[in-house]
């Protein structure tokens, strides 16, 4: 559906570079879900999304430590 919206040209970002490839999907029962899951991924470095797209889970998740090394403080 979207990718298809992409091929056409729809969207700003795209329509200069066609033609798109979908590379990684994922179903969500909501589309509020799938909407903040796109965000979340449009966030990320480089090196973090082509970790997903590999399916590098390994590689993804040490992209995904915080510089320093240092966890997270708990809320």
């Amino acid at each position: 559906m979207r990718v298809g919206e992409h091929q056409l040209g729809m969207g700003g970002y795209t329509s200069r570079r066609r033609p798109v490839e979908l590379v990684y999907s994922e179903w969500f029962t909501l589309i509020t879900d799938a909407v903040a899951a796109e965000r979340q991924i449009k966030g990320w470095s480089s090196a973090k999304k082509e970790a997903l797209i590999a399916g590098d889970f390994e590689r993804l998740q040490s992209k995904a430590k915080r510089r320093g090394g240092k966890p997270r403080a708990s809320s």
